[in-house]
């Protein structure tokens, strides 16, 4: 679960750069969200816990 998380996030920060290297802030911004939903997703559906011990569907 966690490699596919960082796989999703490095892809987003380096799709990113890109963006803002054209001076495309508002394509750089939606990319690195969609990222944070995406990997926010996975890790609900892993069912493991949070970092405080928690777990995340309560």
């Amino acid at each position: 679960m966690y490699q596919k998380m960082y796989t999703v996030l490095f892809n987003a920060v380096t799709d990113s750069l890109g963006f803002l290297r054209e001076k495309d802030i508002s394509a750089a911004q939606w990319r690195l969200e969609e990222a944070q939903r995406e990997t926010e997703a996975i890790f609900i559906n892993s069912g493991e816990e949070s970092p405080s011990g928690e777990p995340e569907n309560s």
